[in-house]
């Protein structure tokens, strides 16, 4: 070193010296400390180790453009829960009236949390475990509990993929497979088959033909071998899509994130020019304004907003790691925000119009049985011809003459009336019936299409909707395990994600059994909601009050180019924690109020009915919970006492051309809140204060490293890293 240099005066002169780090470095010749005598590890250089790392810092995968990113994102939160999910809870929580309390806790919730997670994928550019060991040790176990809940989710979620698969290659004949009844012989007469008569085709089609379901979940009933080859084929689709990790999912994102919109357009022009379509839509916006004050109403909004957005599942982060630093993540947030919103309310109004129609199909049915009855009673002498009013024409019954010729039935034979078995046929009862999830998708909205001319071409566009919905959300899943484990632990991207696959389909064999289906209903109840909404409260508070909000919001200002709007503090800061606060204690409520339980298909009675759980479905329900919540206090404990090395006794620093190199995986307690900064030392505020005392080596500033294992000291600067020196 040479003799004039600034540490050399330091190391004779007693006098304190306050001056950055950054300004002291700055006059030194650049030095690779791992190579020197200031190696404060003690540990021997590794030249290829070091050469590796540096390759990944500058080689990085990145998105071939903005608009693949975007539609990738887009894929991702645009999932089933857009067109099975929100149309349910729009109609059950007050039609237009629901819409109010979505937008508000987009505005509030889902919109900063997105924000936040885009901004620290983007700026640190690691997968969920990478950015927050690196930003706050003691709760790295957030990545781990993401990776987790991404696991099981993506168990499930793919089976739904296989169930849509199995629908989409039974729609190429005609007439549909589930249109009507199968016909079964007994002896030398053929008969309809009991159970379907005793439901409806499209349910059991649904049931009996496709997940041949038990009794219960207790009944395994063993595997059902269609499901398994299309659970099979479902999870090829994904390790293909996956197989070169942005490279190959990035292209398939150019057709599985627009081609829904192109099926939803068409449905959507197809289903108002059908006959009921308008009743539909006018049903779904009518608002019941006193839904609004219904706390139920703004938890399930809450609710929803949390998981369309995929807040911390780690495929947010996982995505945005790819990205350079200066992309503009504050205008991606909004824009994939009110873009999931907005396809929302398409779904909604696509999926009211076919039931809108579906409904005037039932209704007319309706009438048609019910008038049948009456005309029976009137030839029995049951009921008196005066009784019917004389401009009724049986031949021609309109639904208003029905409805006047039931009302004065019923106001006459007022004590007898329920003998006589007669039905309202009302819309508005056809109308309400609720419906989600695999029963809108599989049952209302097959049945619906059955009436459709041309119906195999629809239903073949719509199972490929939902196949391209499906596959979009299961890339940002697997994307949340694969990103992080590459990161962190440097294993070769092809053979983990193929095992991956593998290991996932094996595991989820469980879903394809025949009473596979319960199992589907438990996971996807129990085992991400809790979990997740404590990963995304630990998130905010790492971000917002460990590292501090101010400082968040300078980084941003540094590599945005603009400060972000205040909003963002306040709600980041206050806002968002007390809200999914209250959304965590309202979803411990529910739980413990509601009691843990699923509706069982029974085959004898031809009709759902609710079941608990046994106790050993039990015993894996609060597994799950407690499993995908268990990394959060173990790495704190382990990390807090000590009982696993973080990285903090272990400092290693590159220095060369003006930026530094470091693998670090924690500093010491004060310093346990750094972030990532920019690349230029000079042109950074550091985490610590701007100028720190020098006080030589007898001295005991935090600037003083301990000695080292072998024995030797050194003195060690510490100084904010490029991002790209985690990599």
């Amino acid at each position: 070193m040479p003799k004039n240099s600034k540490v050399t005066q330091r190391e004779h002169s007693s006098e304190h010296v306050t001056e950055s780090v950054a300004d002291l470095l700055a006059h030194e010749e650049p030095v690779d400390y791992k190579r020197s005598v200031l190696n404060v590890t003690g540990e021997t250089w590794d030249k290829q180790k070091d050469g590796e790392e540096e390759l990944d810092a500058e080689n990085r995968p990145a998105w071939n453009s903005k608009l693949q990113y975007i539609l990738a994102q887009i894929g991702y939160s645009v999932g089933l829960g857009n067109v099975w999910r929100f149309p349910y809870l729009c109609q059950k929580n007050g039609g237009g009236a629901y819409l109010v309390p979505y937008l508000v806790l987009l505005i509030i919730i889902g919109l900063p949390l997105f924000f936040l997670e885009l901004a620290v994928g983007q700026r640190i550019r690691r997968g969920s475990i990478g950015v927050w060991n690196y930003i706050c040790p003691r709760l790295g176990g957030i990545g781990y509990a993401s990776c987790l809940v991404c696991f099981f989710v993506g168990l499930y979620y793919n089976v739904i993929i296989g169930w849509s698969i199995f629908y989409f290659f039974k729609s190429f004949q005609y007439p549909l497979p589930w249109s009507e009844c199968p016909i079964v012989k007994n002896g030398s007469v053929a008969i309809v088959e009991t159970e379907c008569e005793r439901s409806s085709a499209t349910t059991y089609f649904w049931y009996r033909e496709t997940l041949d379901i038990s009794n219960s979940i207790s009944e395994s009933g063993g595997l059902n071998w269609k499901m398994t080859l299309c659970l099979l084929v479902a999870w090829s689709l994904v390790g293909l899509a996956m197989i070169k990790g942005i490279q190959s999912s990035g292209k398939v994102m150019y057709f599985s994130s627009l081609f829904p919109y192109v099926v939803l357009v068409c449905f959507l022009v197809r289903g108002l020019l059908l006959r009921g379509a308008v009743d539909g839509i006018m049903h779904m916006f009518t608002p019941k304004l006193d839904k609004m004050l219904d706390p139920q109403v703004w938890r399930e909004a809450a609710t929803q907003v949390f998981f369309a957005l995929g807040l911390g599942f780690g495929g947010v982060i996982a995505f945005s790691s790819y990205n350079k630093q200066d992309n503009n993540c504050h205008f991606d947030a909004t824009l994939v925000s009110f873009i999931n919103f907005f396809t929302s309310v398409l779904a909604t109004l696509v999926v009211f119009a076919v039931l809108g129609f579906k409904a005037n199909i039932m209704n007319e049915k309706c009438v048609v049985e019910n008038a049948e009855k009456i005309l029976g009673y009137l030839n029995t002498n049951v009921l008196s011809h005066d009784l019917i009013p004389p401009h009724v024409n049986f031949s021609h019954l309109t639904a208003k003459d029905y409805n006047e010729m039931y009302r004065v039935i019923m106001t006459v034979k007022e004590g007898h009336f329920k003998e006589l078995g007669l039905d309202a046929c009302l819309l508005e009862d056809e109308l309400n019936k609720s419906v989600q999830g695999t029963g809108l998708a599989f049952i209302a909205f097959t049945e619906a299409m059955t009436h459709f001319p041309a119906s195999p071409f629809w239903s073949v566009m719509f199972f490929l909707m939902l196949i391209n919905l499906g596959l979009g959300s299961m890339i940002g899943t697997m994307s949340g395990i694969t990103t992080p484990i590459i990161d962190t632990f440097k294993v070769r991207k092809e053979v983990f994600t193929v095992g991956c696959c593998i290991f996932a389909f094996l595991v989820g064999l469980i879903f394809v059994q025949r009473s596979g289906n319960y199992f589907v209903t438990m996971f996807d109840d129990y085992s991400a909601t809790l979990p997740l909404t404590v990963v995304v409260i630990l998130e905010n508070i790492a971000v917002a009050w460990i590292y501090g909000t101010k400082k968040f919001m300078q980084e941003l200002t540094e590599m945005l180019g603009f400060r972000p709007y205040q909003f963002y503090y306040y709600t980041w800061k206050y806002v968002s924690p007390i809200c999914m606060a209250v959304l965590m204690t309202a979803s411990i409520i529910q739980l413990g109020v509601s009691p843990p339980g699923y509706s069982a298909w029974i085959r004898e009675e031809a009709a759902e009915k609710f079941l608990f759980y046994p106790t050993w479905a039990m015993a894996i329900l609060i597994s799950l919970i407690i499993l995908a919540s268990l990394p959060l206090p173990l790495v704190f404990i382990l990390r807090q006492f000590h009982l696993v090395s973080d990285g903090s006794n272990a400092l290693s620093v590159t220095y060369k051309k003006g930026r530094m190199m470091k693998d670090i995986s924690n500093l010491e307690d004060n310093d346990e809140t750094r972030f990532i900064l920019s690349k230029v030392p000079s042109e950074t505020p550091s985490p610590m204060p701007t100028h720190r005392s020098y006080l030589g080596p007898g001295s005991n500033s935090p600037m003083e490293m301990s000695s080292a294992p072998n024995g030797r000291y050194g003195s060690g600067y510490l100084l904010a890293s490029t991002p790209e020196s985690e990599l």
